[in-house]
């Protein structure tokens, strides 16, 4: 069942160095051509010329797009945001959490219109405004397991069900089985798998600004137990615990500050061969490190190579693409991605992959 799953999950979602303190990013000059070029961001706006910093942090970010949102609507600092993740691709470590909060704060300035509040552009940072506002919804409501339902209607896409399931763990306090059982209130298992997306990626790495979602984390288990709590899912919900478990893994053992660890996370991935779960963990480190290391294609690749196993390689480098497909969305990106890369193997890996989806973000 667990195979024939993560076939689904496949199908159904659709194809498509390191100085340890050093995570400034490598761009190529302005205007110039080559296999990391992107379309040119629109201007960066809502300061005045010069009056952002060098270097963006999370917090620096975050307190401007918040000043833009307050001073205008959602769509000027969304936009703003999307500059300046396509321009400093380094942001795109901290800018989903971000985008979150855009979205929760949006719901209250619109009082929970959430037509209103999804009207603006909402698909940067893998459409975390999106996950933030459904939280929100989902959070403010009488009856949030029958609104849960009818709220992505009638697009019932994959980003605002992913959302739904950032949503779910919300409403169930981190109670998985909980929230698992609101994911199988949707009538297709497309659709639960989708949710169930969201329900493990708010399990394995919380809002670091949601005090009650880090206290609620199950952290003795999941240093106890290397895969908890995905061998205990029905198989449905395998998939998604698998490719998420590694966001717990590299945020505990400090990844910002040891690159190491994201080849490490491969051989830690191993723990789950025996429960099935190996191929999906492995994607979910090549999209982490892929997500992480936005600014380094190359160097993501690498990790993906340090694998013993073929099979792990290349389960790397779909989530590699996964991830970079989810952050550029033109027509050209996968290919600007594969001849970034430098390994033969890993390249060849990256031109057969298909995405794994669009809501995996």
């Amino acid at each position: 069942m667990f195979a024939a799953v993560s076939a689904l999950l496949l199908f159904v979602l659709g194809a498509t160095s390191v100085a340890v303190t050093d995570w400034t990013p490598r761009t190529a000059a302005a205007g110039a051509a080559g296999p990391l070029a992107v379309p040119a961001p629109a201007a960066s706006g809502g300061g005045a010329p010069g009056a952002d910093p060098a270097v963006w942090t999370r917090t620096s970010l975050r307190n401007k797009v918040m000043g833009e949102m307050e001073q205008a609507d959602p769509g000027v600092a969304l936009a703003d945001l999307d500059a300046i993740t396509k321009d400093k691709p380094y942001t795109v470590r901290f800018c989903h959490p971000i985008a979150h909060e855009l979205g929760r704060q949006a719901v209250k300035r619109f009082n929970a219109d959430f037509q209103k509040v999804i009207s603006y552009p909402h698909d940067t940072c893998a459409s975390g405004y999106l996950h933030g506002a459904v939280e929100e919804v989902l959070l403010a409501s009488k009856n949030p397991e029958q609104e849960l339902l009818r709220l992505c209607e009638p697009d019932n896409n994959g980003p605002c069900i992913h959302g739904v399931g950032h949503g779910t763990m919300f409403i169930a306090k981190e109670d998985v089985p909980a929230a698992r059982a609101l994911c199988s209130t949707f009538p297709t298992e497309s659709r639960r798998i989708t949710c169930s997306e969201g329900l493990f990626m708010q399990l394995f790495g919380p809002d670091e600004d949601d005090a009650k979602a880090v206290a609620n984390l199950p952290k003795d288990k999941l240093a106890a137990e290397p895969m908890y709590p995905c061998p205990e899912q029905p198989a449905l919900f395998q998939s998604a615990c698998y490719f998420y478990a590694s966001t717990y893994f590299l945020s505990s053992h400090d990844y910002a500050n040891h690159p190491d660890v994201f080849a490490q996370a491969l051989k830690w991935c191993l723990n789950a061969q025996a429960t099935g779960g190996g191929t999906d963990c492995s994607r979910g480190v090549g999209s982490r490190t892929m997500k992480y290391n936005l600014d380094r294609p190359d160097w993501s690749a690498q990790q993906c190579a340090s694998a013993a196993d073929a099979w792990q390689r290349k389960a790397c480098t779909e989530g590699l693409l996964s991830y970079w497909t989810v952050n550029y969305t033109d027509a050209k990106a996968a290919g600007r991605l594969c001849a970034a890369i430098g390994d033969r193997e890993i390249q060849g890996y990256c031109r057969t992959a298909g995405a794994l989806s669009s809501s995996l973000d």
